[in-house]
């Protein structure tokens, strides 16, 4: 694999023509995609990728980690993936952070999206996780990320039942090196900015937001934005937190998979 290229894997359906790609959250990496991957390959081709620094991205783009990153060199990494596998256009299901990726990647290049999927999406920071971030950006020099990551993870994720989320984060953060944790705790700055940008420009492309109903944290910014929204379904998944494909993968899956053949129906 091209050193120029994040990790990917790919699984092909015997007769279907349609992709669906997958995009992990910061701290993650595609492992987080292990409950959808006999569900959704029943029905459609699979794309999965590391973002740079994660999983088995690590260590690869060495010619670009020294750089500061933005949303958009993180989103043109996904789209030299697509382009190097041939991949005109696909369905996009994102988590967490991944949901900004997936919807710039929309921005920037709007007719390789068939449909969206966002689940847990970050669509604003309220005053809590503003003030979290600024607490972060204060300490994240003198304080060893991994406690600001186990910190930050158990706010997002609180409840007992969201113990499984929590230490699955944890565990894949580990993979990150300090510096790579700064790098994208830089994108943080970026997320409110953008994501206003994202509120007053509506896309044409059939968008589900899939949030637990207990994501106390990023539920009522979504349920905003896709008020405003034409193109916008929200599902609420009941007793579930933030990382809603591992806490409750059966109607994740259910939902999300009904939503884009209902898209190709279309």
């Amino acid at each position: 694999m091209s050193e120029s290229l994040l990790f990917h894997k790919t699984y092909h359906h015997p007769t279907s023509k349609e992709w669906v790609v997958f995009v992990h959250g910061a701290g993650g990496s595609s492992s987080i995609w292990f409950k959808q991957i006999r569900a959704y390959r029943e029905h459609f081709n699979l794309l999965f990728v590391d973002l740079r620094g994660h999983g088995k991205s690590n260590n690869l783009l060495k010619g670009i980690i020294s750089n500061q990153y933005t949303f958009k060199s993180v989103t043109m990494d996904i789209l030299k993936v697509l382009d190097h596998l041939k991949i005109q256009s696909a369905h996009f299901v994102g988590m967490s952070l991944g949901t900004i990726i997936v919807r710039n990647l929309a921005e920037i290049a709007t007719d390789r999206v068939t449909s969206m999927v966002l689940g847990g999406a970050v669509t604003r920071f309220n005053t809590r996780s503003q003030i979290l971030v600024k607490i972060g950006n204060m300490s994240k020099h003198v304080i060893p990320y991994m406690w600001l990551y186990r910190l930050f993870a158990y706010i997002v994720m609180p409840q007992r039942g969201q113990k499984e989320s929590r230490l699955m984060f944890v565990h894949e953060a580990k993979k990150l090196c300090q510096k790579e944790f700064k790098r994208w705790y830089e994108l943080t700055s970026e997320v409110n900015p953008l994501n206003r940008y994202f509120k007053d420009r509506e896309l044409p492309i059939p968008t589900l937001y899939l949030m637990g109903d207990q994501d106390y944290m990023f539920i009522k910014p979504v349920k905003e934005m896709v008020a405003e929204h034409k193109s916008s379904q929200l599902l609420e998944i009941n007793d579930c937190g933030h990382v809603c494909n591992v806490e409750r993968p059966e109607e994740f899956n259910r939902y999300s998979i009904a939503f884009i053949r209902s898209v190709r129906a279309c």
